[in-house]
């Protein structure tokens, strides 16, 4: 299995950037995938997650209003546009996926934590200035 994202580079503040997660390798039809990025020097944070199969998303407050998470099944991709970006939007993107770790408990309870995901791309870096 595989994730592969695009779409980073250097934007200026108050810009939108859209990221692209291409999955490959996948049996079953239906995923738990996030975006979660490592600001510098930070740990990192989980900003959005959908479930492909019901279309349920999740966002965390630091970016509810300014993001947005979608999937395209012919494509086999998940989306993230994120709108009048800040600085501190500057990080490495991650798309990660959660496969057969059920036995962890509720996924809400936990959806924006990077120890949730066992799949992971290798990230595409966003600068803001």
């Amino acid at each position: 299995v595989q994730l592969v994202e695009s779409g980073g580079g250097s934007v200026q503040a108050g810009g939108s950037v859209r990221l692209s997660c291409v999955a490959s390798g996948f049996t079953e039809s239906e995923n738990y995938v996030a975006w979660i990025r490592q600001p510098p020097g930070k740990a990192r944070e989980g900003i959005a997650s959908i479930y492909t199969g019901t279309d349920r998303t999740y966002y965390a407050d630091s970016v509810k209003g300014r993001v947005a998470i979608w999937h395209d099944n012919t494509k086999n991709t998940v989306y993230l546009q994120i709108n009048y970006l800040r600085p501190e939007d500057t990080a490495m993107y991650y798309c990660a996926a959660e496969r057969g770790l059920e036995y962890l408990g509720p996924y809400s309870d936990a959806w924006y934590k990077e120890t949730r995901y066992n799949v992971w791309g290798q990230g595409t870096q966003v600068t803001v200035s």
